[in-house]
Protein backbone atom coordinates (compact mmCIF):
# COMPACT_ATOMS: atom_id res chain seq x y z
CA UNK A 1 0.00 0.00 0.00
CA UNK A 2 1.06 3.39 -0.90
CA UNK A 3 2.29 5.94 2.10
CA UNK A 4 0.28 8.71 2.51
CA UNK A 5 1.20 11.90 2.02
CA UNK A 6 1.51 15.16 4.93
CA UNK A 7 0.35 18.59 3.78
CA UNK A 8 0.70 21.28 6.54
CA UNK A 9 -1.09 24.51 5.90
CA UNK A 10 -0.57 27.44 7.58
CA UNK A 11 -1.29 31.19 7.62
CA UNK A 12 -2.37 34.33 9.41
CA UNK A 13 -5.69 34.05 11.96
CA UNK A 14 -8.79 35.40 9.44
CA UNK A 15 -6.73 34.80 6.11
CA UNK A 16 -9.60 31.95 5.55
CA UNK A 17 -7.33 28.90 6.00
CA UNK A 18 -10.81 27.05 7.49
CA UNK A 19 -12.99 27.64 4.43
CA UNK A 20 -10.11 27.02 1.69
CA UNK A 21 -9.03 23.63 3.58
CA UNK A 22 -13.32 22.87 3.81
CA UNK A 23 -13.20 23.32 -0.06
CA UNK A 24 -10.10 21.14 -1.03
CA UNK A 25 -11.57 18.08 0.85
CA UNK A 26 -14.69 17.90 -0.70
CA UNK A 27 -12.88 17.57 -3.89
CA UNK A 28 -9.76 15.27 -2.27
CA UNK A 29 -12.16 12.33 -0.68
CA UNK A 30 -8.59 10.55 0.55
CA UNK A 31 -7.64 13.86 2.56
CA UNK A 32 -8.38 13.84 5.91
CA UNK A 33 -7.94 16.73 8.05
CA UNK A 34 -5.82 16.21 11.42
CA UNK A 35 -7.39 17.75 14.43
CA UNK A 36 -5.74 19.53 17.02
CA UNK A 37 -6.06 19.95 20.78
CA UNK A 38 -6.42 23.08 22.39
CA UNK A 39 -6.79 24.57 26.02
CA UNK A 40 -8.77 27.37 24.53
CA UNK A 41 -12.52 28.01 24.57
CA UNK A 42 -14.87 27.01 21.62
CA UNK A 43 -15.76 29.16 19.64
CA UNK A 44 -19.85 29.97 18.22
CA UNK A 45 -20.05 26.98 15.40
CA UNK A 46 -17.10 25.39 16.41
CA UNK A 47 -17.66 21.56 17.00
CA UNK A 48 -15.35 18.78 19.45
CA UNK A 49 -13.25 16.59 17.22
CA UNK A 50 -13.98 18.38 14.28
CA UNK A 51 -12.09 21.91 14.59
CA UNK A 52 -10.15 21.06 17.79
CA UNK A 53 -9.81 18.88 20.87
CA UNK A 54 -11.04 21.36 23.60
CA UNK A 55 -9.17 20.46 26.87
CA UNK A 56 -7.90 22.09 30.13
CA UNK A 57 -4.50 23.17 30.54
CA UNK A 58 -3.37 20.14 32.90
CA UNK A 59 -4.21 17.69 30.12
CA UNK A 60 -2.39 19.57 27.83
CA UNK A 61 0.76 19.18 29.91
CA UNK A 62 -0.07 15.84 30.53
CA UNK A 63 0.38 15.34 26.64
CA UNK A 64 3.72 17.47 26.58
CA UNK A 65 5.44 15.52 29.02
CA UNK A 66 4.16 11.46 27.06
CA UNK A 67 6.16 12.80 24.70
CA UNK A 68 2.75 12.49 22.55
CA UNK A 69 2.47 15.31 20.91
CA UNK A 70 4.77 16.55 17.69
CA UNK A 71 4.77 20.47 18.59
CA UNK A 72 3.07 22.53 20.30
CA UNK A 73 2.73 25.91 20.55
CA UNK A 74 1.34 28.66 23.27
CA UNK A 75 -0.66 31.55 22.10
CA UNK A 76 -2.61 34.38 23.41
CA UNK A 77 -2.45 32.19 27.05
CA UNK A 78 -3.57 28.88 25.29
CA UNK A 79 -1.99 26.12 24.37
CA UNK A 80 -2.44 24.27 20.52
CA UNK A 81 -0.79 20.99 19.54
CA UNK A 82 -0.69 18.24 17.35
CA UNK A 83 -0.77 14.30 18.35
CA UNK A 84 1.72 11.97 16.86
CA UNK A 85 -0.53 8.63 16.80
CA UNK A 86 -2.97 9.95 14.93
CA UNK A 87 -1.00 10.78 12.60
CA UNK A 88 1.37 7.56 12.02
CA UNK A 89 -1.60 5.44 11.87
CA UNK A 90 -3.68 7.32 9.28
CA UNK A 91 -0.49 7.67 6.97
CA UNK A 92 0.62 4.08 6.84
CA UNK A 93 -2.90 3.09 5.99
CA UNK A 94 -2.34 5.28 2.77
CA UNK A 95 -4.57 7.94 4.28
CA UNK A 96 -3.60 11.91 2.92
CA UNK A 97 -3.25 13.66 6.43
CA UNK A 98 -3.38 18.06 6.04
CA UNK A 99 -2.46 20.16 9.17
CA UNK A 100 -3.27 23.69 9.96
CA UNK A 101 -0.92 24.45 12.07
CA UNK A 102 1.53 28.20 12.66
CA UNK A 103 5.13 28.71 11.43
CA UNK A 104 7.02 27.58 14.43
CA UNK A 105 4.84 24.16 14.93
CA UNK A 106 5.22 23.66 11.03
CA UNK A 107 8.71 23.43 10.86
CA UNK A 108 8.76 21.24 13.91
CA UNK A 109 6.30 18.62 11.88
CA UNK A 110 9.16 18.65 9.28
CA UNK A 111 11.94 17.68 11.60
CA UNK A 112 9.36 14.67 12.75
CA UNK A 113 8.27 13.50 8.69
CA UNK A 114 10.63 15.24 6.61
CA UNK A 115 8.47 14.53 3.83
CA UNK A 116 6.20 16.98 4.90
CA UNK A 117 4.86 19.96 1.80
CA UNK A 118 4.32 22.99 3.60
CA UNK A 119 2.26 25.82 1.84
CA UNK A 120 1.51 29.39 3.40
CA UNK A 121 -1.84 31.05 2.59
CA UNK A 122 -1.10 35.12 2.76
CA UNK A 123 -3.80 37.73 2.55
CA UNK A 124 -3.16 40.27 -0.23
CA UNK A 125 -2.31 43.07 2.28
CA UNK A 126 -2.19 43.30 6.16
CA UNK A 127 -5.11 46.07 5.65
CA UNK A 128 -7.26 43.55 3.78
CA UNK A 129 -6.30 41.11 6.59
CA UNK A 130 -7.24 44.17 9.02
CA UNK A 131 -10.98 44.85 7.34
CA UNK A 132 -11.41 40.78 7.83
CA UNK A 133 -10.77 40.45 11.01
CA UNK A 134 -12.65 43.22 11.78
CA UNK A 135 -15.83 42.20 10.57
CA UNK A 136 -15.76 38.91 13.15
CA UNK A 137 -18.26 39.89 15.95
CA UNK A 138 -16.01 37.93 18.31
CA UNK A 139 -13.03 39.49 17.85
CA UNK A 140 -12.15 42.76 20.49
CA UNK A 141 -9.85 45.96 19.17
CA UNK A 142 -7.04 44.24 21.37
CA UNK A 143 -7.27 40.93 19.98
CA UNK A 144 -7.16 42.53 16.76
CA UNK A 145 -3.95 44.36 17.21
CA UNK A 146 -2.53 41.23 18.57
CA UNK A 147 -3.39 39.10 15.91
CA UNK A 148 -2.38 41.86 13.64
CA UNK A 149 1.52 41.66 14.84
CA UNK A 150 1.33 38.07 14.90
CA UNK A 151 0.38 38.09 11.03
CA UNK A 152 3.11 40.03 10.38
CA UNK A 153 5.78 37.42 12.00
CA UNK A 154 3.94 34.92 10.56
CA UNK A 155 4.03 36.13 7.05
CA UNK A 156 8.34 36.92 7.35
CA UNK A 157 8.34 33.12 7.94
CA UNK A 158 6.87 32.09 4.93
CA UNK A 159 10.18 31.70 2.58
CA UNK A 160 10.65 28.56 4.45
CA UNK A 161 7.53 26.61 3.02
CA UNK A 162 7.61 24.91 -0.32
CA UNK A 163 4.59 27.08 -1.75
CA UNK A 164 2.95 30.36 -1.23
CA UNK A 165 -1.08 31.01 -1.92
CA UNK A 166 -2.67 34.43 -2.02
CA UNK A 167 -5.93 34.87 -0.94
CA UNK A 168 -7.57 37.65 -2.86
CA UNK A 169 -10.00 35.91 -4.16
CA UNK A 170 -10.90 32.52 -2.77
CA UNK A 171 -11.88 29.99 -5.53
CA UNK A 172 -8.19 30.70 -7.37
CA UNK A 173 -6.85 30.11 -3.83
CA UNK A 174 -8.86 26.94 -3.85
CA UNK A 175 -7.51 26.34 -6.92
CA UNK A 176 -3.94 26.73 -6.48
CA UNK A 177 -4.11 24.64 -3.36
CA UNK A 178 -5.64 21.51 -5.08
CA UNK A 179 -3.31 22.09 -8.00
CA UNK A 180 0.02 21.55 -5.38
CA UNK A 181 -1.34 18.48 -3.61
CA UNK A 182 -2.33 16.89 -7.25
CA UNK A 183 1.24 17.92 -7.78
CA UNK A 184 2.92 16.87 -4.90
CA UNK A 185 1.19 13.16 -6.09
CA UNK A 186 3.01 13.47 -8.96
CA UNK A 187 6.73 13.36 -7.87
CA UNK A 188 9.24 11.07 -9.15
CA UNK A 189 9.70 9.50 -5.58
CA UNK A 190 5.84 8.91 -5.26
CA UNK A 191 5.69 6.81 -8.90
CA UNK A 192 9.29 5.36 -8.83
CA UNK A 193 7.49 1.86 -7.20
CA UNK A 194 4.56 2.41 -10.70
CA UNK A 195 7.73 2.91 -13.19
CA UNK A 196 9.68 0.09 -11.95
CA UNK A 197 6.75 -2.18 -12.49
CA UNK A 198 6.33 -0.88 -15.58
CA UNK A 199 10.10 -1.67 -17.09
CA UNK A 200 9.68 -5.13 -15.49
CA UNK A 201 7.05 -5.96 -18.20
CA UNK A 202 7.64 -8.10 -21.04
CA UNK A 203 7.23 -6.84 -24.20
Amino acid sequence: MKKGRLFIISGPSGVGKSTVLHAVMEHMPNLRFSVSATTRQKRPGEVEGVNYFYISKEEFEKLIANHSLVEYNFYNDNYYGTPIGPIDDAMAQGQDIVLDVEPHGALNVRGHWPDATLIFITPPSLGELKRRLESRVDTSPEDISARLRQASWECRQSFQYDYIVINDKLVPCINEVEAILQAEDCRTSRRSEFMNNLLKEEI
